[in-house]
């Protein structure tokens, strides 16, 4: 899976990206994440990509046409890479990063990590033209409700959760399955060596070698916490098993 990043700070989404579980799958090339510096890709000769806002207001916006020139850039290299395949005839899905988007949530991981091709568009300043979010725009996705200085962190977020949703991007194929908001339920407690700390025992049923209790257990746990700690998505599990 390959992933398109715009934006004016790619150092700062290639450093944090190409670490840990993500560094090892782009290493073994399950994935590949790409930072693309939207202001290569403007016209004016001392690299500025914003101006004022049209009607007045603070801060400044980043202008249509860096912008729809760098996405041009991207989607023509994946024609290029993808020629005679059959993705070819539609264009990537394109993620912008809003507080004005739908929330991201675990089901919507899901379905992005079926796509081959994934561009995230990051704002600054006081946003991006609209115009050009009209044309190429087909995601707008926010990661909660609250504002942050750019897109760069919620892109992140996002490709960390489709990423390891990936095949072979986790050791453990059957991690993704067993984790918080799979089937609606959070995760289960989870314990290590050694047996006793701090005066506080491993729960025997983990002790037992009974894997048919161990995941009766868990299931019982994981519907105890997601009951007490996000009644919501305990009503959503609750309604699937009528």
């Amino acid at each position: 899976m390959n992933f398109h990043i715009l934006t004016l700070f790619p150092e700062m989404v290639m450093q944090g990206l190409h670490t840990s579980i993500l560094g090892k799958a782009a290493e073994k090339e399950y994935i590949s994440i790409e930072a693309v510096n939207i202001r290569d890709y403007t016209t004016d000769k001392h690299g500025k990509v914003d101006d004022y806002t049209y009607g007045g207001g603070a801060g400044m916006l980043m202008q249509a046409q860096p912008v729809y020139d760098a996405y041009q850039a991207v989607v023509r290299a994946i024609r290029e890479k993808s020629a005679g395949s059959a993705t070819v005839a539609n264009p990537p899905r394109v993620i912008y990063m809003t507080p004005q988007g739908r929330v991201f949530h675990q089901e919507l991981a899901k379905e992005l990590a079926k796509e081959t091709d994934l561009i995230f568009l990051c704002g600054h300043y006081e946003g991006i033209d609209e115009r050009v979010l009209e044309e190429i725009v087909t995601d707008y996705v926010s990661i909660g409700d609250y504002v942050l200085t750019g897109g760069e962190l919620p892109a992140m977020v996002m490709i960390d959760a489709i990423a390891r949703l990936v095949p072979g991007v986790l050791h453990n194929g059957d991690s993704a399955l067993s984790e918080s908001f799979h089937n609606d339920l959070l995760e289960y407690p989870q314990y290590s060596r050694p047996e006793i700390w701090r005066d506080k025992r491993v729960p025997a049923i983990l002790l037992s070698g009974n894997h048919a209790k161990v995941d009766e257990w868990r299931l019982e746990q994981s519907i105890e916490r997601t009951k007490k700690w996000r009644p919501d998505l305990y009503e959503k599990w609750k309604a699937r098993q009528k």
